[in-house]
């Protein structure tokens, strides 16, 4: 079974096996939690790797990358969706940077995952509706079996961390 966990904090400071960067489709760093993590993990060096392996992913897809100076031994590249308002797919979207997430982290052997709150900073994503997709996506998931025996929800704010904590908590 695998242990769903949240925790208020720095993603870049956990010891997982892989985090999860919410990252843009150029895959070159940004603002938020993506330049946090380009920073933690060095940013020349990530940017260096990612430009020789990865030069694009599209939105709900995921690619993967060493954690290079991070305590996390992998990073999980994501581009979740920019909020317009609920009627472009944005939901789909961002359950589907989940699945594909955890799809990849599994195809890679990594037994412990944590999340950032996806698309809830610059792309405005609603925060409650966020959680709600994360916990309930996660949870489908790992509800066929599955070789993650941790997933945590990382979260900077304490608002959005009490979010996913009630998605979580109700069962």
């Amino acid at each position: 079974m695998t242990e769903l966990v949240v925790v208020r904090g720095d993603i870049t400071a956990l010891d997982v096996d892989a985090i999860v960067n919410a990252a843009n489709s150029h895959l070159r760093g940004g603002g938020g939690v993506d330049g946090a993590i380009h920073r933690a993990a060095g940013q020349e060096q990530l940017l260096s790797w990612m430009r020789a392996h990865h030069d694009h992913c599209p939105v709900g897809e995921a690619v993967l990358s060493p954690g290079f100076a991070l305590p996390a031994r992998h990073i999980i590249h994501t581009v979740g969706p920019v909020w317009r308002g609920g009627h472009d797919r944005e939901a789909e979207m961002l359950a589907r940077c989940y699945t594909s997430s955890m799809a990849l982290a599994e195809q890679n052997d990594i037994r412990s995952l944590a999340f950032p709150a996806i698309s809830t900073g610059v792309y405005g994503f609603p925060a409650l509706q966020a959680a709600r997709i994360a916990i309930d996506t996660v949870r489908r998931y790992v509800a066929g079996g599955t070789g993650l025996e941790k997933i945590v929800f990382c979260c900077l704010q304490a608002e959005i961390a009490e979010f996913h904590q009630r998605f979580l908590d109700a069962e």
